[in-house]
């Protein structure tokens, strides 16, 4: 996959550009199912599929919302497409004035001039340019006028639930990591910095990693203790993550500490990717560390259980 961090990078000559557009956050199956549907087209019309996507998320710049995290950072989105076999991914850097952009233009100036469009592929109920303006019949009319294909992939449905990524933003605040899961077709990640923290870990014979999140801008899902998986040093490790303010011992400011279950090496400094598979429990506030201890135990002993037979696995 070649990547590009603006449409003006992108050499489109004789490409045969079948694009798909969005924000892709998360790009989960209902993304994954208009990539899939891209990517053939390509191979099947000797052509080249292209995304392209906007950072910062178009809502960051037009509402200011600076409240706004998102299921996937740049890195983690970019991660998640290279395995999707796509060929071209356009970054488009999103600002005030592109979005003045009418549609028209966009399509004109954009999809036309600079990415020699064959074909569009798009997702249900998809709109562009200035305010929105753009829909699928005015697409259609502006593929019959500049010569090129417009197909609309339907919504992807799980349990008769439409997938969006705010509905997986949404469960993921709401604590419901299994169905973010589901409807992310894999596990809500994180990755961050390896950091050090205050020690307590260890001297309850618990040892945990803090870790540092690369982007502020990233989701953090509702505070209580996870059941996650690694990968480090090519060995597959489980641990338990507690994400929250650890009130029991006075702490004020939210952290994210996961004790790794044997696995015992120095990792400070280190980028770690962990995968959340299974949300155990909210925090608690315990009437004394020992109390705290005792739980962290049979929090262990739970998730060793369901490891073991199988519910939680790589």
């Amino acid at each position: 996959m070649k990547i590009y961090n603006s449409t003006k990078e992108f050499d489109s000559i004789e490409k045969n550009s079948i694009i798909t557009i969005g924000t892709f956050d998360g790009v989960h199956i209902g993304h994954q199912e208009i990539i899939k549907n891209l990517v053939e087209d390509a191979k099947n019309n000797q052509g080249q599929s292209v995304i392209l996507t906007f950072f910062p998320h178009p809502r960051i710049i037009l509402q200011g919302s600076i409240n706004l995290k998102l299921i996937t950072t740049l890195k983690e989105k970019i991660e998640l497409l290279e395995k999707t076999g796509l060929d071209h991914l356009i970054i488009e850097p999103f600002t005030k004035e592109f979005s003045r952009l009418t549609a028209l233009d966009f399509v004109r100036n954009i999809l036309v001039e600079k990415l020699k469009i064959k074909k569009l592929v798009i997702g249900y109920d998809h709109h562009f340019g200035r305010n929105r303006e753009g829909n699928f019949e005015q697409l259609q009319e502006y593929g019959k006028t500049f010569g090129f294909e417009v197909e609309e992939i339907p919504a992807q449905d799980i349990q008769n639930v439409a997938v969006s990524s705010t509905k997986i933003r949404k469960a993921l605040e709401e604590g419901h990591i299994e169905k973010a899961n589901t409807y992310l077709g894999y596990e809500f990640m994180i990755t961050g910095k390896i950091i050090h923290g205050r020690g307590l870990g260890t001297q309850w014979s618990y040892p945990t990693i803090n870790i540092q999140l690369e982007e502020t801008y990233k989701l953090i899902p509702k505070p209580g203790v996870y059941i996650v998986k690694t990968k480090l040093m090519n060995q597959e490790v489980f641990g338990i993550m507690n994400i929250g303010i650890r009130p029991t011992v006075g702490g004020k400011n939210q952290t994210i500490e996961v004790h790794l279950l044997d696995f015992n090496d120095n990792l400070y400094g280190k980028i770690i990717q962990i995968q959340i598979a299974y949300r155990m429990r909210d925090e608690q506030k315990f009437s004394s560390v020992e109390k705290l201890v005792s739980q962290i135990k049979q929090d262990e002993i739970r998730a060793r259980e369901l490891i073991s037979r199988g519910i939680i696995s790589f």
